[in-house]
């Protein structure tokens, strides 16, 4: 099983499990098909909408483990 870091690409996020989409609309990244936001580290997605990147990080591995 993968785990993510603030590190890892979104576009590697969404490869890696794309039910994770979800978590990136709800944070108001609507633009997941761009290839510039794909290509952006979860912690530079985090600055950029203003959220805690540990929380979601949390959240995404959560949702990856099925927790």
């Amino acid at each position: 099983m993968a785990t993510i870091t603030k590190d890892t690409l979104i576009g590697d996020i969404l490869i890696i499990d794309k039910t994770t989409a979800p978590f990136f609309l709800e944070m108001g990244m609507h633009c997941l098909g761009c290839p510039a936001s794909r290509g952006e580290t979860l912690e530079q997605a985090c600055l950029v909408h203003g959220v805690n990147v540990e929380d979601l990080l949390k959240k995404l591995n959560d949702h990856i483990a099925g927790k």
